[in-house]
């Protein structure tokens, strides 16, 4: 049987506990800030959705160009297309009466004989539609429309979001740059520390004759294992944090997109595999390029 001290000169071992505690410490870390970007894409997405135009109409129009504006509203690029359905509704100058009635609670019906609202056209703007310069020219195409009345949009509100989601995605790009390079600097150090052990067993294989890549392959295969699983434990506490979270807090299911997290864990586990490969790779050939006063 093998001793302990016969298992460490094996090549191609290394310290598997804090290697791989390591690697999915820092895989963790990344992946969980890969589950933010993807909750704030999602309530990006929903904030965009807010944005709004209302097409107020000319008084009694009849019912088939009403028909008509209303087809051709729909069939317009611009209208956001959600969950296979238009966004586009019509709301009747009674619906927008007893709206503002249930609003304000003040019944201006008592007071007026004619109701002085209009029928209107509300959509939802697409995702390239929704910078100021884009909603101004849709404003004016439809304010040319005969039977449309005045369109109307908030221009403070998408200045507002589109300022704050660019200073917001510029602050996130540079935590997601520091990030990465400080993952890289430490599942590097951390497996250079691990081979550590094995720089003279390598050197004692350069002189029996094993070629590079001999020497280099048992350190990369376990490598790439190490990183894997280290990737695949980072995502299933990921998941399971996630489930706990939708578990006890209302509403953050929504955030959720199921497609991009099962990316996100994909990558997380290919990334965990290559970047333990790479790290390995530049400490073995350092190790196999250093002199034997070096190594000591």
């Amino acid at each position: 049987m093998a001793s302990p001290a016969r298992k460490k000169k094996t090549l191609g071992y290394f310290k598997f506990g804090s290697v791989l505690f390591s690697t999915t410490l820092s895989l963790f870390i990344v992946g969980l800030f890969g589950i933010i970007l993807i909750q704030a894409q999602s309530l990006t997405k929903m904030i965009r959705e807010n944005i709004e135009i209302q097409v107020f109409l000319d008084k009694n129009l009849p019912e088939d160009q009403l028909a008509s504006l209303q087809k051709d509203l729909a069939s317009r690029p611009f209208v956001l297309i959600k969950s296979d359905s238009s966004s586009l509704r019509f709301i009747s100058e009674e619906e927008a009466a007893a709206t503002f009635v249930q609003n304000t609670g003040e019944d201006f019906t008592k007071f007026l004989e004619d109701n002085p609202l209009r029928d209107s056209f509300v959509f939802s703007v697409s995702d390239e539609y929704q910078s100021s310069e884009q909603i101004d020219v849709i404003a004016k195409e439809l304010q040319d429309i005969p039977g449309v009345f005045e369109v109307s949009y908030m221009t403070d509100l998408v200045d507002s979001i589109n300022k704050n989601l660019l200073k917001v995605s510029l602050v996130m790009g540079g935590f997601i740059l520091i990030l990465i390079i400080t993952v890289i600097m430490l599942i590097n150090n951390t497996i250079r520390i691990a081979l550590f052990s094995q720089r003279f067993l390598i050197r004692s294989m350069q002189l029996v004759g094993a070629t590079r890549g001999f020497i280099r392959k048992p350190f990369l295969v376990r490598a790439f294992f190490f990183g894997m699983l280290a990737g695949l434990i980072a995502s299933g506490i990921l998941y399971a944090l996630i489930q706990y979270t939708q578990a006890n807090i209302e509403g953050f299911a929504m955030l959720q997109n199921l497609e991009l997290m099962l990316i996100l864990f994909g990558a997380l586990i290919l990334i965990g595999g290559i970047l333990s490969v790479l790290s390995t790779l530049r400490a073995v050939n350092k190790y196999l390029n250093m002199s034997l006063d070096e190594l000591y």
